[in-house]
């Protein structure tokens, strides 16, 4: 790759895990599905409303995992107890109900694997190799297991993810605080460093953050909601990216 598809004055290039490096994002979405509809069965009869893929992009693609369930939640009107972060996965609270998710999710990861999106490893590879630099940054608290099983822990210079936003207090996406967190981290700019996110809440926390490329990756057919988010360009791979087609 001699050009990369980005402005000249980018040095760093800040990445989303699910949906951008890894294909992960349908197993979370599915783990959330399972999770939500079982609360709300057992709470409303089998009149329940069931959780739906519209519910996961508005209301917890891309955000931590309690603001997740605080967000859908607020949306039916529904209210709980917060608890605690070790509340077991069977807890009517809503660390429980993040719990209960991420039960789901590493059981569905353990049976089926992880696997990359191969366009963003070209991608990634090619980007520093010209030197500029990476980081990933993630909600997720699985984040560095994730990438050393496809092999990818060394493709970032600077890990902010779910564990190292829980130690120093930054609010997650849409917040801009993660992002503007690894830019700091890798010494850049947030007006020299790219975003690269599938998430509405993505898109937001590159605009709120004033980055100086913020790049949707559609993986669900939702450009125009990408773009209304803030995104710059989007794209279905990142291997569309630059000249390595």
């Amino acid at each position: 790759m001699t050009d990369p598809g980005l402005p000249d004055d980018i040095l760093a290039c800040l990445f989303d895990l699910d949906g951008v490096v890894t294909k992960t994002a349908v197993v979370h979405a599915a783990a959330w599905r399972e999770m939500f509809d079982a609360f709300l069965r057992e709470r409303d009869g089998d009149a329940f409303r069931p959780f739906s893929d519209a519910d996961y992009d508005e209301y917890v693609d891309g955000r931590p995992r309690a603001d997740g369930v605080r967000t859908f939640l607020a949306s039916r009107g529904i209210e709980l107890p917060e608890g605690g972060r070790d509340d077991p996965p069977d807890a009517r609270t809503v660390h429980g109900l993040g719990n209960r998710k991420n039960e789901l999710l590493l059981a569905k990861i353990r049976t089926d694997g992880v696997e990359a999106y191969d366009g963003t490893l070209r991608y990634l590879a090619a980007v520093r190799a010209r030197g500029l630099r990476t980081a990933i940054v993630s909600s997720s608290a699985n984040c560095r297991d994730v990438l050393r099983s496809i092999g990818a822990e060394d493709l970032f210079d600077v890990r902010i993810d779910g564990v190292v936003a829980a130690e120093r207090g930054l609010p997650g996406k849409p917040k801009p605080d993660t992002f503007l967190a690894a830019a700091a981290d890798l010494g850049v700019e947030p007006s020299r460093a790219a975003v690269f996110e599938d998430a509405l809440a993505g898109m937001d926390a590159g605009r709120a953050g004033h980055f100086g490329y913020v790049v949707g990756v559609d993986r669900a057919g939702q450009t125009d909601a990408l773009y209304a988010h803030g995104a710059d360009r989007v794209v279905t791979d990142l291997a569309e990216l630059g000249d390595d087609k």
